[in-house]
């Protein structure tokens, strides 16, 4: 809320040097704010009184989305990729979808390593189960299970994060 929007009865008041003036009037912060070419803002609505400073609301905007895009650039986002397995898959495609899988980790996404069933295949998860843990082990040195074996539906899914 600023300058006239602001209906409270007494306001907390600071000025632009960050002085503060003590309890008074919002009429009178009105006053004050405009005598300096400046607006009233309310920075703490909630507080008893609410607190109002004396600032120029445009530059107080823009500094306000500079905090936060700067925010935004630190935020580390994870995504996670897929490799998807099948129980009779041979070593070669193995250790090709390791090579996916250490690239992924690599770049500091999580892996999630899926075993599809289809059909009879589907009373066999054990051997699911096997290959999963396998692939777990082979990538040891990099990657931690995050997330042990577990069906899910049709398919067994198991998630890695890198080592910390």
């Amino acid at each position: 809320m600023i300058n006239e929007q602001i209906r409270d009865r007494e306001v907390r008041l600071i000025d632009d040097q960050g002085n503060q003036l003590g309890i008074m009037s919002a009429r009178d912060a009105q006053r004050l704010a405009r005598e300096k070419n400046l607006d009233l803002v309310k920075i703490s609505p909630k507080a008893k009184p609410p607190v109002c400073k004396i600032i120029d609301y445009g530059k107080y905007r823009y500094e306000q989305a500079k905090r936060e895009k700067e925010a935004k650039k630190k935020q580390n986002i994870i995504s996670v990729k897929e490799v998807r397995l099948s129980p009779n898959i041979e070593q070669h495609d193995i250790d090709t979808k390791m090579k996916h899988a250490q690239k992924f980790l690599n770049n500091g996404d999580k892996v999630k390593v899926s075993v599809r069933f289809r059909g009879r295949e589907l009373a066999h998860t054990a051997i699911g189960r096997e290959i999963l843990l396998k692939f777990a082990e082979s990538l040891v040195d990099i990657a931690d299970i995050e997330k042990y074996p577990k069906m899910e539906g049709r398919s067994m899914v198991m998630f890695m994060a890198k080592k910390r």
